[in-house]
């Protein structure tokens, strides 16, 4: 296995991150919002944007996967599931990565089913180019190429997640 030079360097990983929650901030200003981060993947990106809101957040999340080392099984498994009510709250769904879609819409239509007040989604990389369902993400970090990527939360078979950065990964053949 090979991990490739930075595609994306904690410095401008840091920056995006202060962007975007410089954003939310502006768009939530005067209202307190409920952080749900998707698991395990977004815990780096999760952590560094909430610490950077200048709002009030009520923090909670869920646990899925559609995973096997990389490749999408097309099949969502919730493996824990939100507790805090969502009910007429202002909720922004954090995820480190959207590809195909599949997974990040089914956690939002589940979400949209317990009625709250607004649902926003925020990403830190987009892989445009494999989307298969439609997603409306409000606030997105990064568009990167459809190639594998670890760093920065995102792994392989649970591996790489602790780096400070993102790297393009490639199986030595």
């Amino acid at each position: 296995m090979i991990i490739g030079k930075p595609f994306l360097t904690a410095e401008q990983i840091h920056e995006k991150v202060i962007e975007l929650a410089d954003r939310i901030s502006r768009d939530y200003a005067g209202k307190e919002i409920l952080a749900v981060g998707i698991l395990k993947g977004s815990f780096m990106f999760f952590a560094d944007l909430v610490r950077s809101l200048k709002i009030p957040v009520v923090i909670d999340f869920i646990v899925a996967s559609s995973y096997l080392k990389t490749t999408s099984t097309g099949e969502v498994k919730i493996h824990y599931e939100i507790k805090e009510d969502i009910a007429g709250k202002h909720v922004l769904l954090i995820d480190d990565i959207i590809d195909t879609g599949i997974s990040l819409n089914y956690i939002r239509e589940r979400l949209l089913l317990k009625e709250p007040e607004s649902l926003k989604i925020c990403i830190l990389l987009d892989k445009k180019e494999r989307r298969s369902v439609d997603v409306p993400i409000d606030y997105k970090g990064f568009e990167i190429p459809n190639q594998f990527v670890v760093g920065y939360g995102l792994d392989y078979d649970n591996k790489y997640r602790n780096l400070p950065y993102i790297a393009i990964f490639k199986k030595e053949r």
